[in-house]
């Protein structure tokens, strides 16, 4: 004979905890396949930039390099032409001399030392993974500077703007608004625990679930199920980092 429980205080606290704690693990799993998706990115970007410039390629190199891309991962736009000239874009951008030294002034120096360099590079890197790649893509078509594009870099992740959102604060001159108050860059260096529309949006975006492998429409539990393993792969690679710490 099955018994009802009573909905008690205690009762409501768990189910209450629960549920902050399977959604604070979305977030996590949502954050760890992002970050790993945009260094992708990024490590493609650089690469591309990089041989360009050192060995003389051409334009042609991203054509034939989407070919070959998508013949190892048919279907995938993730590596289409269009989508490699954003990766080099992102990477050249954002590693530009003029983010790189107000980066490497907020850390204590003015950027003209190897190491400097070197320290704000890293510190970039931790700021681009905040965000999905689809609003990375927004900042490149949308701003044209490197002041207002790390405005917005860095004030999508500690508002947790959706791709949306941060369309409109571009639209209402968001940017130039906070320069005349003379709020430029008032942001707090650790960003909020829970993002959950971002993270929200990121679980939906087409390029992430091409990196987990999904190129159809699932069921969530699948979803999840994939989330997991990636967070448990991710988990795995970084946990000797944090126990060394």
């Amino acid at each position: 004979m099955k018994t009802t429980l009573p909905l008690s205080r205690e009762y409501v606290e768990f189910v209450t905890e629960l549920k902050a704690r399977i959604r604070a693990a979305r977030v996590s799993a949502a954050r760890a396949v992002n970050r790993d998706l945009i260094l992708l990115y990024w490590d493609i970007g650089r690469g591309i930039v990089e041989r360009q410039e050192k060995l003389g390629w051409g334009k042609s190199i991203v054509e034939h390099l989407a070919r070959d891309l998508q013949a190892e991962f048919p279907g995938s736009q993730g590596f289409s032409a269009r989508n490699l000239w954003y990766m080099r874009c992102f990477y050249a951008e954002y590693a530009a001399p003029a983010i790189l030294q107000q980066l490497a002034a907020e850390l204590g120096g003015r950027g003209r030392t190897a190491r400097q360099k070197g320290t704000a590079l890293e510190k970039l890197q931790q700021l681009v993974v905040e965000i999905p790649w689809g609003h990375h893509m927004l900042l490149l078509d949308r701003t044209k500077d490197a002041g207002t594009r790390f405005y917005y870099l860095r004030a999508t992740p500690r508002f947790g703007w959706t791709r949306n959102v941060l369309l409109n604060q571009i639209k209402a001159g968001a940017y130039e608004r906070s320069l005349r108050e003379g709020k430029a860059h008032n942001f707090p260096a650790v960003l909020p625990e829970y993002l959950a529309e971002q993270a929200e949006e990121a679980l939906k975006s087409s390029y992430n679930l091409e990196f987990l492998g999904i190129r159809r429409e699932v069921k969530e539990r699948e979803l999840e199920d994939r989330l997991i393993e990636r967070l448990r792969d991710h988990w795995d690679t970084c946990a000797p980092l944090y126990m060394a710490q």
